[in-house]
C-alpha cells in the first residue's frame, strides 16, 4: 500500500523540478501503474516539494519506457530542510529565566556601583550575646570603679565617717553611670552621622 503524502513528509524532501514533473504526468497515463499509482503522480505533480520516498516508489514500479534514469531525475533538484517548530517554553520555565535574568542584572549592578556604594552597617549595638555580656561587665567595672574613686575621696576629706564614705562611694557610682551613658550615646550617634554622611556622598555622586 502506498503511503500518504503526508505520513511521508517526515522524511527525505527534494524540490520538484521539470524532469521530475514529466515523469509525473507520464506516469499518470502509465498503464503499468494501478488506479493508486496514478492519483499518486497526479498529487505530487502539483506540489513544489515532493517526498524522496514516494518518488522513488512510483519511479520503481513504473514502466522502463517512460521513466528516466534515476540520476537525471534528481539532476537539478535540492534538498528541502523544513525548520523545526520552536519548543514552547512552560509558565513555570519563563517564570524561572526571569528569577535568574533579574538575579544576574542585580549581581551586575552590584559590580558596578560597589566602589562608590557605602558597606550596609547591619550589625546593631549589642546584636550578639558576645555583645551584651561585654558591655554589662564593662559598665559594672566603671560602676565600681567609680564608687571605690568617691569613697576614698569622701574618706579623705570628711575624716572615715561610714556614712560620708558611702555616700561618696554612690555618688562615685552615679557619675561613672553617667558618664558610660554619656559615651554609649556619642558612640551611637557617630555610627549614624557616618552612616549619613556615606549616603549623602552617593546621592551627590549619582
Amino acid at each position: 500500500m502506498i503511503e500518504t503524502i503526508s505520513n511521508s513528509s517526515k522524511g527525505l524532501i527534494i524540490s520538484n523540478n521539470e524532469t521530475i514533473r514529466l515523469f509525473l504526468r507520464n506516469s499518470i497515463k502509465d498503464p503499468n501503474l494501478n488506479e493508486e499509482f496514478h492519483q499518486l503522480a497526479s498529487n505530487l505533480s502539483s506540489q513544489n516539494c515532493i517526498p524522496y520516498k514516494l518518488l522513488k516508489t512510483l519511479w520503481s514500479e513504473s514502466s522502463p519506457s517512460i521513466r528516466p534514469k534515476l540520476l537525471h531525475l534528481f539532476s537539478g533538484s535540492d534538498f528541502v530542510f523544513s525548520t523545526p517548530k520552536p519548543r514552547e517554553k512552560s509558565e513555570e520555565l519563563k517564570a524561572r529565566l526571569k528569577k535568574l535574568e533579574d538575579l544576574a542584572e542585580r549581581k551586575a549592578y552590584n559590580e558596578l556601583v560597589k566602589d562608590i556604594t557605602p558597606r550596609k552597617n547591619t550589625e546593631e549595638p549589642f546584636s550578639s550575646y558576645k555583645d551584651q555580656l561585654g558591655f554589662g561587665l564593662h559598665v559594672v567595672l566603671t560602676m565600681f570603679t567609680g564608687y571605690l574613686v568617691g569613697y576614698a575621696a569622701f574618706r579623705a576629706l570628711f575624716n572615715r565617717s561610714a556614712v560620708m564614705n558611702a555616700a561618696g562611694g554612690i555618688l562615685g557610682l552615679i557619675l561613672a553611670m553617667l558618664l558610660e551613658t554619656f559615651l554609649f550615646i556619642i558612640k551611637t550617634s557617630n555610627q549614624d552621622l557616618a552612616s549619613q554622611s556615606a549616603s549623602s556622598v552617593l546621592k551627590k555622586q549619582q
